[in-house]
């Protein structure tokens, strides 16, 4: 079976393969409380991922090696995550008296019931989510299954790079870990709330969507900080590197601001609204408790505020590492500015003590 959901007694490195990065993060925990050890993150050549599928396996390893080098990571084993649509998930219900090895058996003649890929050229595995509500002598399986070549190809870049990959994850569901660290952010009993994670990537935004803590709708759309990053190049006659700097460290002229960082904003709204209303007409929900803005997007200045003041819902940006201790050989700085971004890697590195 795939190591999807398998628990691992060793500290494992959370490694979140992005578009545009490679991100690293390694956690030691003391006392119920966590500490960050270990993190950097490091660029990809161009095009190295496209759309979440690995296309240059060997530039990527290299930019694994340098991001280990630049974290002096010390741990070898690695969690990896494949992209939400990469991935077929169906929650089906068996007999609860059934052990793992029996319910893996039955999972695999039945397979292909679920699976709509030729069995040989996909990973599968399943976990067990608790007793059924309808029937209390079954349990909720959640089945997910992934072409091998989605995982094959994170494996290579991880081996490569000097790792062994131990996990391979689902991002939505490293998502939902991370989410964890941020419950008290949410006020009392955050546990009853919905909360809609918004996670825009370089080119990539990921709506995924909580309640009573399970997660229940994911949807994926091409949109991303990439775009305000090539109107800078375009307008400002700059390379893409020098517009990623800009865009990070200012810099640029007066008419910035309004002329091409608003419209930008706007166009945010515009995807976190709609993304929204594909939850609300799919589903029994018209409303949420709370919006979560995570990646390299969500610290753009104002843009939270935008968002809770045109829809009305509170808004808040992703930081995992609120209530974490540092080790010394931490930037807290560049942490604090990375954290919306460090979102999947937390919850891969909190894999270590499932």
């Amino acid at each position: 079976m795939f190591g999807l959901f398998q628990n691992k007694p060793n500290v494992v490195i959370g490694l979140d393969i992005s578009s545009t990065s490679v991100k690293l993060l390694e956690l030691s925990r003391s006392n119920g409380r966590y500490r960050v050890e270990a993190y950097a993150v490091e660029p990809l050549p161009p095009n190295a991922v496209v759309e979440k599928n690995i296309s240059d396996v060997e530039g990527v390893g290299e930019a694994v090696k340098r991001v280990i080098s630049r974290s002096k990571c010390s741990a070898k084993g690695a969690a990896v995550a494949v992209a939400g649509s990469a991935v077929i998930t169906k929650t089906i219900e068996m007999d609860s008296v059934l052990t793992d090895e029996e319910m893996e058996n039955q999972i695999t003649v039945e397979a292909d019931q679920y699976i709509p890929y030729p069995l040989d050229e996909v990973a599968l595995d399943f976990e067990v989510q608790g007793l059924s509500e309808r029937n209390p002598e079954q349990v909720e399986v959640l089945l997910a299954a992934c072409r091998k070549e989605n995982v094959e190809m994170r494996e290579s870049a991880l081996q490569l790079g000097g790792l062994k990959p131990l996990i391979v994850d689902i991002e939505a569901h490293a998502m939902k870990r991370a989410f964890e660290q941020l419950k008290p952010q949410l006020g009392s009993n955050p546990e009853d709330l919905v909360v809609a994670i918004i996670d825009i990537g370089a080119t990539m935004t990921t709506l995924s969507v909580l309640a009573d803590e399970r997660s229940i709708y994911t949807r994926e759309q091409l949109f991303g900080g990439k775009q305000l990053t090539e109107e800078i190049q375009r307008r400002y006659s700059l390379s893409f590197e020098e517009a990623g700097l800009a865009k990070k460290q200012g810099g640029l002229p007066e008419d910035y601001e309004e002329e091409v960082l608003q419209p930008f904003k706007e166009a945010v709204l515009q995807q976190v609204t709609r993304s929204l209303q594909f939850f609300f007409s799919s589903s029994q929900y018209d409303d949420v408790d709370y919006i979560v803005l995570a990646g390299g997007t969500a610290s753009i200045e104002g843009l939270a505020e935008m968002i809770e003041a045109k829809l009305g819902t509170p808004t808040i940006i992703a930081n995992p590492f609120v209530d974490m201790s540092l080790s010394n050989r931490v930037d807290a700085d560049a942490l604090a500015n990375d954290a919306p971004a460090m979102m999947i890697a937390c919850g891969l590195a909190m894999r270590s003590f499932d």
